[in-house]
């Protein structure tokens, strides 16, 4: 079998017992099979490696003039069967240096020096042998051996961007959000080596799980928020604040944690010049933090896992001026709920959950920078959708260099299923009409296209609705039950790891017991146009027989509304396997004895490019 399977791989193709459909596999996964990395069951191979870092980051945060000084102590260890003699880095700050490439438009007045390094040393040795080049930055080091460990120390500053704000930068007068904002060992892992893509502020991000202990010093009267958790509460914020904030870990309903009343009399943090906050966070691809000396703070816990009684703190912080954020603490604590127990229903992975009333629509580990808007619904599928990213990017380490829609796509299935749940009367149909009207353009290409590829409406569609209708597609087709126990089999498989597409087909097949290729094909590597429609109906000895047309190399859910002479109506829906057999044409059998009057097709997550065929009056 071992044989077969890595003969198969070497002709390009995935091995299945019974496959019927191969999937076209790059040489660079191929090899990943031949070294027993991955495998072909969609698990980690009995070889798979990641490397990790342990960081030491001190702050110093200048909120007026966002000046940032850092000191940065970071032990790397190369878990790679490789000798290392060269270590890359991340700048991601440098997005908005003088002269760096980028796809995201910086206003002239926040463009500057970027990251200033002003001491670099190896393994205690000073290093100058290093190379900037936007935002990547490549170190020569002495050879770092398998399973051995290097050290940097790394002082820097840089001024935090004040417009143009991508992701992070200021966001008020007394606020910001401040992301990617020391440097950071890039991913090295088993397909690709180093991961060298640059950041244009277009693409997202690739980082190892590492761990993170963070000193952030900020003028008094700030309070600081960030990924991991918080050790010295009673050091920096007042005794009142120290006790809510207990109260609420512990308890189900909404705490006011930072009131009208503390802001008025000045009475958050304690009377220092300065505040040091001190946070801990464990294996997670990131680490952020906002400050403000001006915000409110309700907080809420719940518990996520009933079988450790493990509960999830949710904040929410943000300016009292800004009154759709006071629901926003409720929408977050349902959705961290319906993220446990109803889908991925999957306990969510950590301690807190912070909503930050910002400038941007981004995740982060354990943070959410959103801006506020002007809908109650905008809010909803606002707030679950940034949530969601918990599972994907950060509790499944994705490659978003290359595979944006291995995480968004799983945001906007998240974002469609869960904002119903939040509020009954919503139908969430983000995406769906761009996805129709795009399809078989010159901007529609496979959704396998590396997300740096991507043009025009494609950049969208391709990374957010298309995968997330082909997951609901998939979920549609197996029902629930075996969906959860599919998807479950990634998550297990991958969960903490660096899984890449096919770790994902091949888990899915695996945990369904399913050999879904036949759609894997047509959905993720090939084009082509989203259309149905309605070719004929007839009379039938039962009945009618209604034939449905694919336009398309696509499978579609077809939902039909039956319109009968009596004025009644009769719902009829076909998941994607009525076209497993690979026709073109499919026959819906209908059995009644009433006369059939019309046929109408469609639904709200069905795209349709041409709905002028969606309608057939019987005669």
């Amino acid at each position: 079998m071992k044989f077969i399977k890595i003969f198969s791989l070497l002709l390009g193709t995935a091995f299945y017992a019974n496959a019927q459909t191969a999937l076209p596999i790059a040489p660079e996964f191929q090899k990943t099979y031949l070294k027993e990395t991955r495998s072909v069951n969609g698990k980690p191979g009995k070889n798979y490696w990641q490397n990790a870092s342990k960081y030491n980051l001190k702050i110093n945060f200048n909120p007026v003039s966002r000046l940032l000084k850092g000191k940065v102590t970071v032990v790397y260890t190369n878990n790679s069967p490789d000798a290392l003699s060269e270590i890359w880095f991340k700048l991601y700050p440098n997005l908005y240096k003088k002269g760096t490439p980028r796809k995201s438009k910086i206003a002239e007045s926040d463009l500057g020096e970027g990251v200033a390094i002003e001491k670099l040393t190896a393994a205690g040795k000073t290093i100058s042998d290093y190379q900037i080049d936007g935002t990547n930055m490549t170190v020569k080091v002495p050879v770092v051996l398998p399973g051995k460990t290097i050290k940097f120390d790394i002082d820097y500053h840089y001024t935090l961007n004040k417009g143009s704000h991508m992701r992070t930068g200021q966001v008020d007068d007394g606020s910001h959000f401040v992301a990617y904002f020391f440097p950071r060992i890039a991913v090295y892992d088993d397909v690709d080596g180093w991961n060298q893509y640059p950041y244009t502020g277009a693409e997202e991000f690739y980082n190892d799980f590492d761990q993170f202990n963070a000193e952030i010093t900020v003028p008094g009267g700030y309070g600081v928020w960030a990924t991991g958790d918080l050790k010295n509460a009673s050091d920096v914020f007042q005794e009142q604040v120290v006790a809510r904030l207990n109260t609420a870990e512990k308890k189900d309903e909404v705490i006011d944690v930072i009131t009208d009343q503390d802001l008025a009399a000045k009475k958050v943090t304690k009377n220092n010049a300065f505040n040091t906050f001190k946070f801990e966070a464990l294996h997670v691809t990131d680490f952020v933090f906002a400050l403000s000396d001006h915000y409110l703070w309700k907080s809420t816990s719940l518990v996520v896992d009933p079988k450790t009684k493990r509960r999830t703190r949710v904040d929410a912080v943000f300016n009292p001026k800004h009154k759709d954020y006071y629901e926003v603490i409720d929408f977050a604590r349902k959705t961290v709920s319906s993220m446990s127990f109803v889908f991925p229903k999957w306990p969510f992975p950590y301690n807190h959950e912070t909503i930050f009333d910002g400038l941007d629509q981004m995740e982060y580990p354990m943070m959410v920078n959103d801006n506020p808007v002007d809908s109650r619904e905008d809010a909803i599928t606002l707030t679950d959708h940034e949530i969601f990213h918990t599972m994907f990017p950060f509790y499944m380490g994705i490659n978003e260099t290359k595979y944006g829609w291995m995480d968004e796509g799983w945001a906007t299935i998240g974002e469609w299923l869960i904002s119903p749940m939040i509020d009954s009367t919503m139908v969430d149909e983000y995406g769906i009409q761009p996805t129709a009207s795009s399809s078989g353009g010159k901007d529609d290409t496979p959704i396998m296209t590396l997300t740096p590829d991507l043009k025009g409406s494609g950049s969208f569609t391709n990374s957010y609705p298309k995968p997330g209708l082909a997951y609901l597609f998939v979920k549609d087709y197996l029902g629930d039950e075996l969906f959860t126990k599919a998807l479950h089999t990634y998550i297990k498989n991958w969960n903490g790891k660096h899984p890449m597409p096919y770790d994902f087909f091949n888990s899915i097949n695996e945990g369904s017991g399913k050999d879904l290729n036949w759609f894997w094909k047509p959905w993720f590597f090939e084009g082509g146009v989203l259309d149905l429609g309605i070719k004929a109906v007839d009379k039938t000895n039962s009945g009618y027989a209604i034939s449905i047309e694919n336009k398309g190399i696509k499978p579609l859910p077809i939902d039909l509304t039956l319109t009968y002479d009596d004025g009644s109506t009769e719902k009829n829906h076909s998941s994607i396997g009525i076209w497993e057999s690979g026709n073109k044409v499919v026959s819906i059998n209908i059995k009644t004895t009433k006369k059939l009057n019309k046929v109408v097709m469609g639904s709200s997550h069905v795209p349709d490019k041409s709905k002028g065929d969606n309608t057939f009056n019987v005669k």
